[in-house]
């Protein structure tokens, strides 16, 4: 569909309600959206990024609802296929050149095989005029990948802001003030896809916050008419500052870890630490994620799989390892059959998460009263850093 968003500004991106996972991984519970913005300018018309190749169908409707039989400028924020899929066809049917950095034109040559001839190189803070209308790129690397910026309509002081304070959220309401909901949807796709960026993106989000912004337009989700709103909802995600949360991840075979983890719960919530539990033989990854954003402790709760960790849990590891949350402190809990080094393959599979590592819990088979002192120890422990 076509929403004007400004003046000779449109939305013309697609929307996905059925999409259940992106990247085979991540689950989307509420679809999601292929944002693209059409400038029409007094002398050139520029395209901000393109869709899903499987939604071309959609899009070229929508430029044909414009109109529109030439493109003068496809600006390539991001060379991810789900914004540049179809710039091929772009530049093919409606004459345009592809503006983007150098990074980024280099990841389009492989990634969709664009040529050379095709493509216009701009530097950080460069501006092209299309008339009335002038735009800016802002160079914005590791807001998701190496090459991504995002480009500002001077004119209209609209940040188009590629994956940065995007949304995985198929709504009607292309363009929005804010709402819980969308906070809601905003928080996951940060801590799913930006939280591993986290610290290069303290200064990307210093960058953004210089211009003057009116409305941020991303490259997924809703357009914020209120653009304070996320970028304070972002300085808070990135800051270094946790909440009094801990956040444990548990498998259990026979009972033993389970038993360990309940006790540990009890124990937390007793002393009013907050806790939020995940069982991840079926856990949704996304929630998780959200759970780690704020979190000050992570407890890894498993049972020994012959000499090592359970694979489920593995799985779960390498996912905290890979998001990189700001957590203060990590936990292992466990139990095990006849003897292994699950601790220190757990220890090294952590190598990117900055946090100390409390003094471990293991029982041999079924926890007995030795184990639950053990526990409470941690437990104190847990809450006497938590809540200092």
């Amino acid at each position: 569909m076509v929403r004007k968003i400004a003046e000779n500004v449109y939305f013309v991106g697609a929307i996905d309600w059925d999409r259940e996972l992106f990247d085979e991984l991540i689950p989307l519970p509420n679809g999601t959206t292929y944002n693209s913005y059409i400038i029409k300018g007094t002398e050139k018309i520029a395209l901000i990024d393109t869709v899903e190749p499987r939604k071309e169908e959609e899009f070229m409707n929508n430029l044909k609802k414009l109109n529109i039989q030439k493109i003068d400028y496809v600006i390539s924020n991001h060379a991810e296929q789900d914004h540049s899929g179809l710039i091929g066809k772009v530049v093919e049917k409606f004459g345009a050149k592809v503006v983007t950095n150098k990074k980024c034109a280099d990841f389009l040559k492989t990634h969709i095989h664009i040529k050379d001839e095709d493509v216009i190189t701009i530097e950080d803070g460069q501006e092209i005029s299309l008339g009335d209308k002038t735009l800016k790129f802002i160079f914005t690397p590791w807001t998701h990948w190496p090459e991504t910026m995002v480009t500002y309509l001077k004119e209209d002081k609209i940040l188009f802001s590629c994956d940065l304070f995007g949304s995985h959220y198929a709504t009607s309401e292309i363009e929005q003030v804010g709402s819980e909901k969308l906070l809601e949807m905003a928080k996951r796709y940060y801590a799913e896809i930006m939280m591993p960026f986290r610290v290069p993106m303290k200064k990307n989000i210093e960058k953004v916050e210089m211009l003057d912004i009116e409305k941020i337009a991303p490259s997924h989700g809703p357009v914020y008419k209120n653009p304070k709103l996320i970028i304070e909802a972002y300085k808070k995600w990135i800051s270094d500052e946790v909440e009094n949360e801990v956040v444990i991840l548990y498998v259990s075979m026979h009972e033993s870890t389970r038993k360990m983890v309940e006790y540990l719960v009890e124990s937390l919530m007793d002393k009013g630490v907050k806790v939020k539990l995940h069982n991840i033989v079926n856990a949704d990854i996304g929630e998780i994620a959200i759970d780690l954003v704020e979190a000050s402790t992570v407890v890894i709760g498993t049972p020994m799989v012959l000499t090592g960790v359970h694979p489920i849990v593995a799985g779960a590891i390498y996912l905290v390892n890979a998001l990189r949350p700001k957590t203060k402190y990590l936990a292992i809990v466990g139990s095990y059959g006849w003897g292994g080094k699950f601790i220190d393959e757990i220890k090294s599979m952590l190598s990117n998460v900055k946090a100390e590592l409390l003094e471990p819990v293991t029982v041999k088979g079924l926890i007995d009263s030795e184990g639950y002192e053990k526990l409470e120890h941690l437990a104190k422990e847990i809450a006497e850093r938590n809540l200092n």
